[in-house]
């Protein structure tokens, strides 16, 4: 590409070394989780959510586990003035729930909104200045010490405004466009901010670590972050707490990492909503903790109706794509894929397993309400035998012989390649329907009767081309007296090579179903038959499999 000269690191690394966090290898605890879908999600939207909706969203966020919540920059618009208010004043917020506000470093911000979380029991005021080389030339055109007086004048301001009130409201801080400031000058700022606050083990401050905007590697960040772990005054009385973005399409590696590097605490919102690329995914960072054993402490068990909910709260839609909230996130429409997770499925169902391990398959898909055969096997021209067998025993308690299986797997395929579709369950089973057990295109049977002689013997009325007959010839038992009868009846030969049968457990305790394979030229064709007597069930499957050879 051209002009990539133009472009040089924008960041900076600590003055010493930091990596101890490379040394684990696991995020073991969950960090307090503060959800700023309504603040920092919401003035990314095109169109900002109403009042109304907000307040839904906030029960929402509520339901899901979130104990801390960003509710908005009540100083920006009236509609987030009154946004708080309601919550205050309509007793919305939950007694083991704490709200978040955001206000800039200036007096007259600072003012409202303390006006606007007048008379809620918790709250967390969080006050953020520019600290970045960028920014102190560009926008503010403030040397350090200037830029720093920003962030204590904020600071003395939070304290006595929280002492005139009479409320014990927690403060956080956040050096806004963290990772374009030099990490010794941020400390130099947040050491001075912190000593304005004096924070105790009975109300810890909180200080943030904003990646506002993505510009190194996550591990340039985890580096960063583990600089301030070691080096920031008050340490015990300070929740260290991350904000990344995701303009490197990182946030979730860097939020991982900056955990290893001793972050207690993680902003972010559902599903990544934010500015330009988003925030970090907090569904995926806590399923990622999940998936390892490691309890999240938020609770994503009907992902589907989060989703739903999210879609109509935001007007954004999720892609397909999304790890573990995603339509197609455990779709296997591969063959070899499917053929894979059916087995590993049959493993789990025979050893009575309980931890979980299915190849393709990194969570159980009913951990977070997903349903194995509408969201895991799918059906198209690239699938194969184990998918198909898959679908047809779960939804329909068809377990067809393994060789019989390849036959159907090429039948479904066949069809979805040349209508250029998905096939859902119930057109697979039409499919089997239609091709092994319906198939009278040649000739039927209408009536079979047997008798002893020796063997057995069968009288077989057949229908072919509008003509009846009725053919008797003997076996070695029923089904092989039939086939030698309608082997005579249309000068054919075939060999009959497999013959299976089960009872259809799925639909009715009193059915079975039959399949029956037949070889001839080297090929072998199937048929099935179902019937609430077992031999009428392989005759009918063997005339299937006998048309299926003529046709």
């Amino acid at each position: 590409m051209k002009n990539f000269s133009k472009y040089s690191k924008q960041y900076f690394l600590p003055p010493v070394r930091c990596m101890d966090w490379a040394e684990k290898d696991a995020v073991e605890r969950a960090p307090v989780w503060c959800s700023v879908d309504l603040r920092d999600g919401n003035q990314s939207l095109i169109e900002p959510m109403s009042l109304k909706t907000k307040i839904e969203f906030f029960k929402l966020l509520v339901e899901i586990g979130f104990k801390e919540i960003e509710v908005g920059f009540p100083a920006a618009s009236e509609t987030e003035y009154e946004f708080m208010r309601r919550l205050i004043e309509d007793g919305l917020i939950p007694d083991d729930v704490t709200v978040q506000v955001l206000t800039q470093a200036r007096e007259h911000i600072i003012r409202k909104t303390f006006a606007a979380v007048h008379g809620a029991k918790n709250v967390i005021v969080h006050v953020y200045n520019s600290t970045s080389v960028a920014q102190r030339e560009q926008v503010f055109k403030k040397d350090r010490e200037e830029i720093k007086k920003i962030a204590t004048d904020g600071a003395r301001l939070l304290k006595q405004l929280a002492k005139e009130e009479g409320a014990n409201y927690r403060f956080e801080y956040s050096p806004e466009s963290f990772t374009g400031t030099e990490p010794e000058y941020a400390l130099e700022v947040v050491n001075a901010v912190l000593d304005v606050w004096q924070p105790s083990e009975d109300n810890k401050a909180i200080i943030n670590l904003p990646a506002t905007v993505e510009n190194a590697m996550p591990h340039v960040y985890a580096q960063q972050v583990e600089y301030f772990n070691k080096n920031m005054a008050h340490r015990k009385n300070v929740v260290l707490s991350l904000h990344p973005h995701n303009d490197r399409g990182c946030a979730v590696a860097a939020a991982e990492m900056g955990m290893l590097a001793g972050a207690d605490r993680v902003e972010g919102t559902l599903f990544g909503n934010g500015e330009r690329t988003g925030n970090v995914d907090v569904i995926t960072l806590a399923m990622n903790m999940f998936s390892q054993g490691v309890d999240p402490g938020l609770n994503f068990e009907n992902m589907p109706y989060i989703c739903s909910l999210y879609r109509t709260y935001t007007g954004m839609e999720i892609n397909p794509r999304q790890p573990y909230a995603g339509e197609l996130v455990f779709a296997a429409f591969s063959g070899s894929h499917q053929d894979a997770i059916a087995k590993g499925m049959e493993w789990r169902e025979k050893h009575a397993l309980y931890g979980w391990n299915v190849p393709y398959l990194p969570i159980d898909p009913h951990d977070v309400g997903r349903q194995y055969d509408a969201d895991v096997i799918r059906i198209n021209s690239q699938s194969g035998k184990g998918g198909v067998g898959y679908i047809l025993q779960k939804s329909y308690g068809i377990n067809m012989p393994a060789r019989m299986k390849e036959a159907m797997g090429y039948a479904a395929k066949d069809v979805s390649d040349r209508q250029h579709k998905e096939l859902r369950p119930e057109e697979v089973y039409k499919i089997f329907s239609e091709r092994f057990i319906e198939n009278r295109s040649v000739f039927d049977v209408l009536a079979c009767h047997y008798r002893q002689e020796g063997g057995i013997a069968a009288e077989v009325t057949l229908s072919k081309g509008g003509r009846i007959s009725v053919v008797s010839e003997g076996g070695n038992g029923r089904l092989d007296a039939v086939s030698n009868a309608l082997k005579k009846a249309l000068g054919t030969e075939y060999v009959l090579t497999d013959y299976e049968e089960h009872a259809l457990t799925q639909r009715s305790s009193s059915r079975a179903i039959s399949y029956v394979g037949i070889e001839c030229g080297g090929k072998t064709f199937w048929g099935a038959g179902v019937d609430e007597d077992i031999i009428t069930s392989s005759v009918k499957a063997l005339v299937a499999a006998i048309n299926n050879m003529l046709s």
